[in-house]
């Protein structure tokens, strides 16, 4: 219930301060719900938001998938460590903005460029996530397993895979907070749709009705999706972590 009253103090402040500023630079909530209402049912709001929705969904699955091999190995092989790690510090400190115009440059305005840009700018976080928690996997559960002829696939599962979900988790939700903002400057550079394209749309205009409509709904559904899949899915792996009473 706080958090129910502390956004009800939000939206009343919010149009208190709308109502004395008297501004079309500050519109009040009913405006804000009006021009959402509006949006939903032309289709446009829906539209722009899958969009998005897409871009995200796509790239964070590229990143994680490549960024938890490349973690691994790294965490595993001292090897590939040495020889990758120059290489994942060019990427940690490499300005999103410039890896988008890279992408765009080399691959062209399309949907692949935008999906990639996005991946390539996640991808470090993980891979370091990832390959400290490899560094930190147990040896001897894992001599454990040898002594017990476990198959490669049976230590995945059974030895690796539990120790390392809490670094999954870890990794998948501070990537995911990374995707969300760096696709909408995707957007907002080169695609013609998506949530990105209509704020830089309505920023030309002045159109701050649109911009607090997108940008709260845009809110709303991160919100969705942290409380309703991120957050169960990192209590689920932190759950081996709990110790009976």
């Amino acid at each position: 219930m706080t958090k129910v009253y502390s956004l009800a103090v939000l939206i009343v402040a919010w149009a208190v301060t709308a109502a004395l500023v008297q501004s079309r630079l500050l519109p009040g909530p009913l405006t804000i719900g009006t021009t959402i209402i509006a949006d939903i049912r032309s289709g446009e709001l829906p539209f722009h938001m899958a969009c998005t929705l897409g871009r995200v969904i796509g790239s964070f699955a590229i990143a994680m998938l490549l960024g938890i091999a490349a973690g691994y190995a790294m965490g595993r092989s001292k090897t590939a460590d040495r020889y990758a790690d120059p290489w994942l510090i060019v990427l940690i400190n490499m300005p999103a903005l410039v890896t988008i115009i890279f992408a765009y440059v080399w691959i062209g305005l399309n949907e692949t460029a935008a999906i990639l840009a996005v991946a390539v700018n996640k991808l470090p976080n993980v891979i370091v996530v990832m390959r400290e928690g490899t560094r930190a996997l147990d040896p001897d559960i894992d001599d454990m397993a040898k002594v017990f002829q476990f198959t490669a696939f049976k230590r995945i599962r059974h030895i690796v895979m539990p120790q390392l979900a809490p670094y999954l988790a870890a990794s998948s939700r501070s990537g995911l907070s990374i995707v969300w903002k760096i696709v909408l400057v995707v957007e907002l550079i080169g695609r013609p749709n998506g949530v990105g394209f209509v704020l830089g749309s309505a920023f030309s205009l002045f159109d701050m009705a649109s911009i607090l409509s997108y940008a709260i709904c845009f809110i709303v559904l991160m919100l969705v999706i942290e409380s309703l899949l991120v957050q169960p899915l990192e209590r689920r792996a932190n759950r081996w972590r709990r110790r009976p009473a």
